[in-house]
């Protein structure tokens, strides 16, 4: 994360993170699209419902201006045990992904990643702000701001009314 990620980030265009190789990605990038956000696991029970209903959103909409950010994440049960190689190996063989997988994140606690910081503040969950288990959604609209949280157990197809609305789509 760059020194322009602070306390003081107004939207989610605000954050630098690194992708899978450690690159720098200004999401900056992203201004004007949707963003669906989640940090995933790939031994969660979660996994294959969830991988495989991104792709299909993804599939559906990223010609219309929708993004998925994956950001794996290994603090839930020890899910996501593989090296971003691996990850990325793994999603994009078995569930053909073909949103952008970033580095592996912590979600949660003092070294939570700034942009899962920014996210938790702008949209607390039911249960309190922290990530509750793998595949938690947070939906962003163009202008980068927060719109909703969604708990791991939602499927993804399930936000696909909330996506179309965002993208101006019917």
């Amino acid at each position: 994360m760059t020194s322009k990620d602070s306390p003081a980030a107004k939207s989610l265009h605000d954050f630098t993170v690194k992708d899978s190789r450690g690159e720098d990605v200004d999401l900056s990038i992203y201004k004007d699209k949707i963003l669906l956000i989640v940090n995933v696991a790939s031994q969660c029970g979660l996994t294959n419902s969830n991988y495989t209903e991104m792709s299909q959103l993804y599939e559906k909409y990223k010609d219309k201006g929708l993004e998925i950010l994956a950001f794996p994440c290994n603090q839930f049960g020890g899910q996501e045990p593989g090296s971003n190689e691996e990850i990325v190996e793994f999603a994009c063989t078995r569930f053909k992904a073909e949103y952008p997988i970033f580095d592996k994140v912590d979600v949660n606690g003092e070294s939570a990643a700034p942009i899962y910081k920014f996210l938790k503040s702008s949209k607390g969950g039911v249960f309190g702000d922290g990530i509750k288990w793998n595949f938690t959604k947070f939906l962003v609209d163009k202008n980068g701001n927060v719109v909703d949280r969604y708990a791991p157990i939602t499927s993804p197809l399930s936000i696909e009314k909330h996506i179309k609305k965002l993208l101006g789509a019917s």
